[in-house]
C-alpha cells in the first residue's frame, strides 16, 4: 500500500508539471487557493458550510469511479482495499474537516468525515447482473452513466431535501439542490473519445447546442421534485428557487463549453481557475461563458468539419 501512495504523490507532481508549476509551488498555490477561498466563501454566504460539505463529497466521489476501483480490487486484497479507499476519502476531505473546525461547524465537520467513511466502506456496484434504470434514452450516454454511478447521491440529495422540509430548514433544501447540480456538472467534465465527437453530423455550433441542450433537460429532470417541493412549501422565496436554478443551468452551460474549449485534451489550470473564480462571483459568467464557447466552436472544427 505504501508503494501505491508513493505512486500517487509522483503522478501528482508529474501532473502539476504538465500544468508548467514545480511541485512545490503548485502546492503552496492549491494551498493559498484554497484558504483564500474558504475565507471569501464564509464572508460571502449564510451557506458557506453546505457549499463546502457539497465541493468535498463532489472530489471524494469522483474516487469512486468504477474502472479504477476495479482496478484497486485487483491490486489489492478486500480489507486493504477498503482500507485505501478509506485513506484517499478521509485525504481529499481532511483540509475541508479543518477548516470547518476552524470555523467551529463541528456538526457539519462530523457529517462530512462520516459521509467520507461511507464512500470509502461502501461498494455500489452490485455483483449481480442488474442495470440501474434512468430517467434518460441513450443518447446522451454522460448522463446514462453519470447517473448509473451517482445514483446514489442523488438519493442521499432527495432525502436531505425530504429532512429539510420536514424540520423546516430552507437552507438544507437549497443545499440538496445544489447537490444535484455539482453530481450533474461532473457528468460534463471528463472529455470523450474523439470518434464520439466525430459521429455527429452536425457543425461544432449545433454539436454544442446540442450537449448544451440535452444537458439541461436531464439536470431540470433530476432537479425536478426539489424544486417543485421546495416552491410547494415555500412559495414565499420562489425568487430564490428560481434563481439558484437559473444560475445552475448557466454553470452548467459553462462547463460544457469550457470542456471542449480543450478538447481532446482534459480542462487545463486556466479553465479550472477560471471556473473556480467564477463560482464565488457568478457575474463573471457573462464573460466567460461565450468566450469558453467560441473557442469550443473552433476546437471542434477539426472534428465535424
Amino acid at each position: 500500500m505504501k508503494e501505491y501512495f508513493i505512486l500517487q504523490y509522483k503522478m501528482t507532481n508529474r501532473g502539476l508539471k504538465d500544468f508548467g508549476l514545480k511541485p512545490v509551488f503548485g502546492y503552496l498555490l492549491i494551498l493559498t487557493s484554497f484558504i483564500g477561498l474558504s475565507w471569501f466563501l464564509f464572508y460571502k454566504t449564510e451557506f458557506a458550510q453546505y457549499i463546502y460539505i457539497l465541493i468535498s463529497i463532489a472530489l471524494t466521489s469522483k474516487l469512486s469511479e468504477t474502472g479504477r476501483n476495479d482496478f484497486l480490487k485487483v491490486c489489492f486484497s478486500n480489507k486493504h482495499y477498503k482500507f485505501v479507499r478509506i485513506i484517499e476519502n478521509l485525504m481529499s476531505s481532511i483540509p475541508f474537516l479543518i477548516f470547518l473546525i476552524y470555523k467551529q461547524f463541528f456538526t457539519a465537520s462530523i457529517i462530512l468525515a462520516v459521509i467520507s467513511l461511507i464512500l470509502g466502506l461502501s461498494n455500489f456496484k452490485t455483483s449481480f447482473n442488474f442495470t440501474v434504470p434512468t430517467p434518460f434514452y441513450k443518447k446522451p450516454f454522460e448522463f446514462t452513466v453519470g447517473f448509473r454511478n451517482t445514483y446514489f447521491i442523488i438519493l442521499i440529495a432527495y432525502i436531505l431535501a425530504f429532512i429539510g422540509i420536514s424540520v423546516d430548514n430552507l437552507n438544507l433544501g437549497i443545499f440538496s439542490l445544489l447537490l444535484i447540480f455539482f453530481v450533474a456538472l461532473g457528468f460534463n467534465i471528463k472529455p470523450e473519445n474523439e470518434y464520439f465527437v466525430w459521429i455527429f453530423a452536425l457543425t461544432p455550433k449545433q454539436f454544442l447546442l446540442e450537449k448544451i441542450k440535452t444537458a439541461l433537460l436531464f439536470t431540470s429532470i433530476l432537479c425536478l421534485p426539489v424544486i417543485l417541493a421546495l416552491c410547494f412549501f415555500y412559495y414565499e422565496n420562489i425568487e430564490v428557487f428560481i434563481a439558484s436554478y437559473i444560475i445552475g443551468c448557466v454553470f452548467l452551460i459553462t462547463i460544457i463549453s469550457a470542456k471542449y474549449s480543450a478538447y481532446p485534451n482534459e480542462m487545463n489550470l486556466p479553465e479550472v481557475i477560471i471556473v473556480a473564480i467564477s463560482i464565488f462571483f457568478p457575474p463573471l459568467l457573462l464573460a466567460f461563458t461565450p468566450y469558453f464557447y467560441l473557442k469550443a466552436t473552433n476546437k471542434l472544427q477539426g472534428y465535424l468539419e
